[in-house]
């Protein structure tokens, strides 16, 4: 590949990156405001945020239970959130002793409360253990915010009243993960503000 043509793919990344976020600004906000109350709550009620997802989804639930515990960009005391993704000993034994669908549905029954938040992403909506996770969640009295794509899958028939679907209205995979990281930092930025109080 040239190096013309290699810049020139590049600015078509961007340009879609672009696009999809244009997209979904005109969607989304009232559903991201709707998680970010959801969040709050659970953090003024000093229950915990429990988050999973596959792949890139997993690293994207780390990345958001990292900035709940540490900080976002504002100095805070950390709030209580764990992802399900990250203990290689539990994943990998309930996968060896049940199944790979259960890695998350079995921790969220054994940490889950009633009053916690479950952060399940799934690009396609279809991920057997975070749907399965989801099942979960509700039986013990969690509310759940869903990052999603697509049209949603398997997941958005999971989904209560009470829970909130953040689902990217794109179709590419990677353009998904980009919206949903930058869903991430609204969710954050949200409970900064709540907690913090408005800054410009």
């Amino acid at each position: 590949m040239t190096e013309n043509l290699a810049q020139a793919r590049i600015v078509e990344l961007f340009d879609a990156s672009i696009d999809t976020k244009r997209i979904a600004r005109e969607h989304m906000p009232a559903h991201i405001a709707a998680a970010a109350k959801l969040l709050c709550q659970c953090v003024d009620n000093n229950n915990k945020v429990l988050s999973c997802g596959n792949g890139g989804s997993a690293a994207d639930a780390q990345h958001f239970s990292s900035e709940l515990l540490n900080r976002f960009e504002r100095d805070r005391a950390g709030v209580a959130a764990m992802a399900l993704t990250t203990d290689a000993s539990t994943v990998t034994s309930i996968a060896n002793d049940y199944s790979y669908d259960d890695i998350f549905a079995k921790q969220v029954a054994a940490l889950g409360r009633p009053g916690d938040l479950l952060l399940a992403i799934s690009t396609s909506g279809n991920s057997a253990n975070v749907n399965r996770a989801i099942r979960a969640a509700h039986n013990a009295g969690m509310q759940i915010i869903a990052l999603s794509g697509r049209d949603g899958g398997d997941m958005k028939k999971l989904l209560g009243t009470a829970d909130v679907e953040l689902r990217v209205p794109a179709t590419s995979t990677a353009r998904i993960q980009e919206v949903h990281l930058l869903l991430i930092h609204c969710l954050c930025f949200l409970l900064d503000d709540h907690l913090l109080g408005h800054q410009q």
